[in-house]
């Protein structure tokens, strides 16, 4: 009878074991953002071999990278962020049309019509205003530069700079929800469960932190007029990389990596 006014209430013990778990959460999450905020936005260039640290023990991803060195000379990582997919994309694409000024030219006047396209389908114009001016005045900033080298340096040092890195990313996660907008009827039977694609779209594109996959990449694609490759490299049967061209029978102009959850850009 005396120990009844001890006893700790159950719902008590429940929200200590709630407040015990989000604890361990944060925690966790803490760890990545620091893990994530040591790694550089994009990095320098490095062997595609060097990708054998990583996994020194693990016989399948070793037999994986000798073929995909087979393949590729250089891989150049991003941070692992969740923007992984946009960030590579946009840097892989402004890097490669840099090496051709009619391509760079014709993609700038693609970008310079693109805030029309979205205040048309209904995106408000002060929302993408920011971010439009932003996008443009990187593409002048690398337009006026001639010397290919100069070029490529100041894209890595801009693609480095949180501020305009976010912002490159946030434009084109704008553009590809577009683009999935523009051709819903398309990309509708791609989405699971009962959401509708403008839904899709506010949850899974626009939001920053959220990670791309197979729609994502297709609309990007069709957004920007281009094609890429991606070489899927995973715990799959068989000792060759996977490689998939979107869209289907393109010649890529972008090469990426995809391990799972993460992207990187991959040079032939």
């Amino acid at each position: 009878m005396g120990d009844e006014g001890e006893n700790v209430p159950a719902n008590e013990s429940n929200d200590s074991v709630v407040n015990q778990d989000e604890l361990i959460l944060a925690q966790q999450r803490q760890i990545e953002k620091e893990i994530s905020e040591s790694i550089p936005l994009v990095g320098e260039l490095d062997s595609v071999t060097s990708l054998c640290k990583e996994y020194s023990t693990d016989d399948v991803y070793l037999e994986k990278i000798k073929d995909l060195a087979s393949k590729y000379s250089h891989v150049r990582r991003t941070r692992p962020d969740g923007n992984c997919f946009f960030r590579a994309f946009s840097y892989a694409i402004l890097e490669k049309l840099l090496c051709d000024k009619d391509s760079f030219n014709t993609f700038y006047k693609l970008a310079e019509n693109s805030k029309n396209i979205l205040v048309e389908l209904g995106f408000q114009q002060f929302t993408v205003e920011d971010f439009y001016e932003t996008y443009m005045e990187v593409l002048k900033r690398l337009s006026d530069i001639d010397n290919l080298d100069d070029a490529k340096k100041e894209l890595h040092i801009i693609f480095n700079e949180q501020g305009y890195s976010d912002y490159m990313v946030v434009y084109l996660r704008l553009l590809t929800s577009a683009q999935l907008q523009k051709e819903k009827d398309f990309y509708s039977c791609f989405i699971e469960g009962h959401r509708t694609v403008v839904d899709f779209c506010h949850q899974e594109v626009e939001p920053m932190y959220k990670e791309s996959d197979h729609i994502h990449i297709m609309a990007a694609c069709s957004a920007l007029n281009t094609g890429v490759r991606v070489l899927y490299m995973d715990r799959g049967v068989g000792s060759s990389v996977t490689q998939h061209d979107l869209p289907e029978g393109c010649s890529p102009s972008v090469h990426l990596l995809y391990r799972p959850g993460h992207y990187d850009i991959l040079y032939p």
